[in-house]
């Protein structure tokens, strides 16, 4: 029997997946996190996975990189910073290319947002990941992002599980983000990217309530460092 899938949520957008006996670490984002209720010493990814240049989402990524060995995944521009900053080990994505890794497939996908890096750096364009998963199950994340129609693409791919940015401000806010599920079309939602600072605080259980009747779905909000098991 294959083990679960469990994802973690860690606060703000960083999240981790095990499948398969393998650890992807998402966005990780500890230092500087007030919802963070661990550190980037305490996590021990395979792989580490970077939607976009910004602090909130690159955040640890340098640090925990070295001490693991983790292969860090994201655009041309973000590994490349990476690799001048004494990361070794990356593989290059760009919007629409995929590639197999040992955990399954990963595609970069379309996000509408901003990506210059924490020095000023360029960081290409934002992006979101489908994950294939070897354990059968896709997880699709979406990165900082606002609705965007290639969303109804993902209808097709039979999504598990969909995590979400919902804060509005930086990102889509609750009505878009119930559209994107609508267009996804995802068996459960897990949000993010909401209540980290004033500028993006919802509320969240309105959100849940309106999620669930609005676009037929399953909705998982989790305080940091809980988990879900995808079904």
């Amino acid at each position: 029997m294959t083990d679960p899938v469990k994802v973690t949520f860690h606060g703000h957008a960083t999240v981790t997946v095990e499948s398969d006996g393998h650890t992807i670490l998402i966005d990780p984002f500890f230092s500087g996190n007030p919802m963070a209720k661990i550190g980037p010493d305490d996590v021990n990814p395979d792989f580490i996975l970077i939607s976009h240049g910004h602090g909130d989402h690159v955040g640890d990524a340098i640090s925990i990189a070295k001490r693991t060995g983790a292969l860090v995944i994201s655009n041309f521009e973000i590994v490349t910073w990476l690799g001048n900053h004494g990361v070794e080990k990356t593989h290059p994505l760009h919007i629409g290319g995929g590639n197999t890794f040992p955990f399954g497939y990963a595609k970069m996908t379309v996000a509408h947002h901003g990506s210059s890096l924490p020095d000023g750096t360029y960081g290409g364009d934002p992006g979101g990941f489908l994950l294939r998963l070897n354990s059968g199950k896709t997880i699709y994340f979406a990165g900082d992002t606002a609705l965007v129609a290639e969303m109804k693409f993902l209808a097709k791919e039979d999504v598990d599980l969909a995590i979400l940015p919902v804060g509005d401000n930086f990102t889509m806010g609750p009505d878009d983000a119930i559209r994107a599920a609508q267009l996804i079309r995802p068996k459960f939602v897990l949000p993010i990217h909401y209540n980290t600072w004033p500028y993006i605080e919802i509320d969240i259980n309105n959100l849940k309530e309106r999620m669930i009747k609005e676009a037929e779905v399953g909705v998982a909000v989790l305080e940091p460092e809980e988990t879900f098991i995808v079904p």
